[in-house]
């Protein structure tokens, strides 16, 4: 989702607090992985018996991951905003100067069947896998920490441990994952990149299409990657495999910073349901057609589009109970229930045409799932 511009100030603070957010995803990673006394000496800047000095961890920690997320916010196919969809070309560049990023880092790296960027630990460590990422597609007029902080996070975590000779000392593999797709701006289905990991990708994802007719397999295909609905399927990791996830994301949202809090922990998922909806009416002369024989879609649309905001506000208000919904369900709801109409488009969209039909209204409810 897109973030507020920050002013000076609150960004500087913005990335003292991405600098807090990075050592707190190294300590994770250290201390599940070896020993935990290592694992402190590097987080809080203690001086390693190699003699590495702690600013050696701020440079990497911080400057140099603020430089990259600057760097990453400005590859987009937008001029004056950051735009970067599913294998668009700025996509493509983001992807490979990531996978760079990955191999300075001494990851063995490769791109999937649906364009994920990988990158894994070298050496012997077996057993289960941690594996950390976020995306690296944005939505309309981005802010350059979503998404990328997540993947510039993990690989800033994993330097530190190379530099000071740790990495190949990890007692079981860690990988880092830039996914693809995660907003589902390009093909208006989101999760492209993980669903395919996590192997509930249906193999008809491949045929959605976006505005100009290119579908999902053909993008892939355009960027010389080969996916057929026969292994779609073998991109789904094994559950045995994987021993967690972790994943730093900004938060999307003003609750933290209303609290004056730098950090959240996740307790809660937010699922999603998209739908698209088209409200038909009669077509007319804007002129000419007295209102009381008006049958105008955009209208009927508004009053849905109210409709449904008064449903999110008050969801006690508009549902029964029964054995599946009970008063505990509506009360959750109450807090975390959200809805959000964010396109609307109408036929023949003429300021003097009574419009036919006010079609792709997409609506979003997300409630913690």
């Amino acid at each position: 989702m897109a973030s507020p511009h920050l002013s000076s100030s609150k960004t500087l603070i913005f990335f003292l607090q991405t600098l807090l957010i990075i050592s707190i995803l190294s300590f994770i990673l250290f201390a599940s992985l070896f020993s935990a006394t290592a694992s402190t000496d590097i987080c809080f800047g203690v001086e390693d018996t190699e003699g590495v000095k702690n600013d050696l961890f701020h440079q990497i920690l911080r400057d140099e991951a603020v430089a990259r997320l600057n760097e990453l916010g400005k590859i987009s196919d937008a001029n004056g905003y950051l735009e970067r969809t599913f294998l668009s070309p700025a996509s493509v560049r983001a992807a490979h100067l990531i996978r760079l990023w990955m191999e300075d880092v001494g990851l063995i790296t490769w791109v999937d069947q649906m364009g994920n960027v990988h990158g894994r630990t070298k050496g012997t460590a077996s057993g289960k896998a941690l594996l950390i990422g976020s995306h690296l597609d944005t939505v309309i007029d981005a802010g350059i920490f979503d998404g990328s902080l997540g993947i510039v996070s993990a690989l800033s975590a994993l330097k530190v441990l190379n530099v000071t000779g740790r990495l190949g000392k990890l007692k079981r593999p860690v990988e880092v994952i830039a996914f693809s797709d995660e907003e589902g701006v390009r093909f208006q289905s989101t999760f492209l990149g993980s669903a395919a990991i996590a192997g509930i990708l249906p193999v008809s994802a491949l045929h959605i299409h976006d505005k100009s007719g290119v579908t999902v397999q053909g993008a892939l295909k355009e960027n010389s990657i080969e996916t057929a609905e026969e292994n779609l399927l073998q991109l789904k990791y094994d559950p045995d495999s994987v021993w967690g996830y972790i994943e730093v994301h900004i938060e999307q949202g003003p609750v933290l910073e209303l609290a004056g809090l730098p950090l959240g922990v996740v307790k809660g998922i937010a699922g999603q349901t998209r739908l698209k909806v088209t409200v038909k009416g009669s077509q007319g002369h804007a002129g000419t057609v007295p209102m009381s024989m008006r049958q105008d879609p955009m209208v009927g649309a508004a009053e849905l589009i109210v409709l449904m905001e008064s449903l999110c506000k008050n969801p006690k208000d508009f549902l029964s109970y029964d054995d599946q919904c009970d008063a505990s369900t509506v009360e959750s709801l109450a807090g975390s229930l959200v809805c959000t109409v964010g396109e609307i488009s109408s036929w023949p969209s003429a300021s003097n045409v009574i419009p036919g039909q006010a079609s792709n209204l997409h609506c979003r409810y997300a409630g913690n799932g």
